[in-house]
C-alpha cells in the first residue's frame, strides 16, 4: 500500500485536480490511499464562518455562500454538463452545516471550530473522488472520522493509535484506490475533532503506520523540503535527503513543510517519506528516512512570527527552581499555551509562547498572583539549525532587535522584537 497526500495548494482549482489525476494515473493505484486537505484557502474561509457564528451571526450567510459558490464553480469546471448530480451531493453537505448552525447549543469555540472547519476536507474529498470516478479511476470514499479516534482535546486532538489502527485495517483491507481526508477524526462522543492546523500530513502518516505502507508521499507546491521558507528568504536550497531525527527536529522548531507529529509514526516502522512537487512530479524532491552517514546537514533557517515572550521572576528575588518551575508549567498547560523556547537563570524564567487558544490574559492574571511578569508581544522566533560561521556573521545584523539568544551545539535561536519585520529576512543570507 502507498499513501499519497495532497495539500490545499495542490488541489486549489480544477486545473490542479486534473493534474492530480494525471499523477495518479501514471502510478500503480490498485493499492493506494489518497489523503486530501481542504481546497485552496477553504480552511481560512471556514474559520471565518466560525468567527461569524460565534459573534452573533455577523455576515455568516454571506461567508457560507462564498464557500459554497467556490466549490460549485470548481465542480462546473471539472464536470462540465454533468455537474448537477455532484452539486446535489455537495449541497447535502452544506445542508448538514446549516443544520448544525441552526441546532447547536455548544458555546465552546474549540468544539464549534472542529465541527464546522472539518467540512472543508469532506467537501474536497467528495469532489475529488467523484471526479476520479468520472475518468475511470474508480475510487472508494472513506470518512476519516470513522477511522481516526481521538480524545476530546479539540483543535489539536491526540490519537488513540490502538483503536485507530484496528479501524483503519478493517476499512482498508481490500485492494483499490481509496480517497479519505486529512486533519479530521472523531472522539467517543461522536463529535468531530481536528489534529491541529496543517494536520493532514499527520493523518497520512497515521494511515501509513496502521497499514505498514510501502511509502508516504506528500505533494506540495515547492520542490521538496527547503532549508528556508521561500516566502521569507530569497535564497533557498533543497534538502534532498534527511534522517527522521533531523526532520523531527526541523518540524519541532517550526519548519512549515512537515507537520511536527508526522514523522513519529513513520519512524516507528521505517516508512520512507517523500516530499515532492505536484508541479514537477518526476523531479527528485526530498526523501526522509533512517539515518545515513551520506546525509550532509546544511544550515536551515526557520522563523515563527507573532509569538509572545514572557519573563517571569520571583517577587521576593528567591530562586526559580523545581517547585516554581513546576507551578509555571502547570499554569501554561492549564491555559493551553504552546511552549516554543525556555530559558532560566537563578531568579528568572523566560518562555516563548504561541497563544493559539487566545488565553494569554487569563494566564497573565494567574501568573501575576505569584510572580513578577514582563511581556513582549508580536516577537519573532528565529531558529538556525546547523548554524555555521557564515550564519554567525549574518546575525550581527540583528543585534539591536535581539531580546533573547540561546544556542546549543547544533542550534541557534533568537527572539527578535516586533520591530523586526517579516520582509527583513528577504535577502538575509544572500552571500
Amino acid at each position: 500500500m502507498k499513501v499519497y497526500k495532497f495539500g490545499g495548494a495542490s488541489i486549489k482549482d480544477y486545473k490542479s485536480i486534473i493534474r492530480l489525476s494525471k499523477i495518479i494515473r501514471k502510478q500503480n493505484h490498485d493499492k493506494m490511499i489518497l489523503i486530501v486537505s481542504a481546497m485552496g484557502k477553504t480552511t481560512n474561509s471556514m474559520e471565518k464562518i466560525v468567527l461569524s457564528y460565534m459573534n452573533s451571526y455577523k455576515n455568516l450567510a454571506d461567508k457560507l455562500e462564498s464557500v459554497k459558490n467556490f466549490h460549485y464553480d470548481l465542480i462546473k469546471d471539472l464536470f462540465k454538463k454533468n455537474s448537477s448530480s455532484i452539486i446535489k451531493i455537495v449541497q447535502s453537505v452544506f445542508d448538514e452545516i446549516n443544520q448544525f448552525l441552526k441546532n447547536n447549543k455548544e458555546n465552546d469555540y474549540n468544539i464549534v471550530y472542529d465541527q464546522i472547519v472539518s467540512y472543508g476536507e469532506i467537501l474536497s474529498s467528495i469532489i475529488i473522488s467523484k471526479y476520479l470516478n468520472s475518468i475511470g479511476l474508480n475510487t472508494k470514499w472513506i470518512d476519516a472520522r470513522s477511522c481516526i479516534i481521538t480524545d476530546e482535546y479539540y483543535r489539536d486532538a491526540n490519537v488513540d493509535f490502538e483503536k485507530t489502527s484496528k479501524l483503519i485495517k478493517r476499512k482498508f483491507k481490500d485492494k483499490g484506490l481509496f480517497v479519505s481526508q486529512g486533519f479530521i477524526g472523531s472522539n467517543t462522543k461522536s463529535l468531530t475533532t481536528t489534529l491541529g492546523r496543517e494536520g493532514s500530513d499527520y493523518s497520512a502518516a497515521i494511515f501509513a503506520h496502521a497499514l505498514n505502507a510501502k511509502s508516504l508521499t506528500i505533494w506540495k507546491d515547492v520542490r521538496g523540503v527547503l532549508n528556508a521558507d521561500p516566502r521569507f528568504f530569497n535564497k533557498t536550497r533543497l534538502l534532498s535527503k534527511i534522517s527522521y531525527e533531523e526532520a523531527i527536529e526541523l518540524a519541532f522548531y517550526g519548519a512549515s513543510i512537515i507537520h511536527p507529529k508526522t514523522l513519529q509514526p513513520l519512524k516507528k516502522k521505517e516508512i520512507p517519506l517523500f516530499v515532492k512537487s505536484f508541479l514537477s512530479p518526476f523531479s527528485k524532491g526530498t526523501i526522509i528516512y533512517k539515518k545515513d552517514s551520506r546525509i550532509i546537514n546544511i544550515p536551515s533557517h526557520i522563523v515563527k512570527f507573532n509569538r509572545v515572550l514572557l519573563k517571569i521572576s520571583s517577587k521576593d528575588f528567591s530562586f526559580i527552581v523545581e517547585k516554581k518551575i513546576s507551578l509555571i508549567f502547570s499554569m501554561l498547560s492549564k491555559h493551553k499555551m504552546k511552549v516554543e523556547l525556555i530559558q532560566n537563570s537563578a531568579i528568572s524564567f523566560s518562555v516563548v509562547l504561541n497563544n493559539k487558544y487566545e488565553k494569554l490574559d487569563e494566564l497573565l492574571y494567574e501568573l501575576r498572583k505569584t510572580f513578577k511578569v514582563s511581556i513582549d508581544k508580536e516577537v519573532s522566533l528565529f531558529t538556525i539549525r546547523h548554524f555555521n560561521l557564515n550564519s554567525l556573521k549574518h546575525i550581527k545584523k540583528l543585534n539591536q532587535n535581539i531580546l533573547l539568544e540561546q544556542r546549543t551545539f547544533k542550534t541557534l535561536q533568537l527572539v527578535l522584537s516586533k520591530n523586526f519585520k517579516q520582509e527583513s529576512f528577504l535577502g538575509f543570507f544572500q552571500k
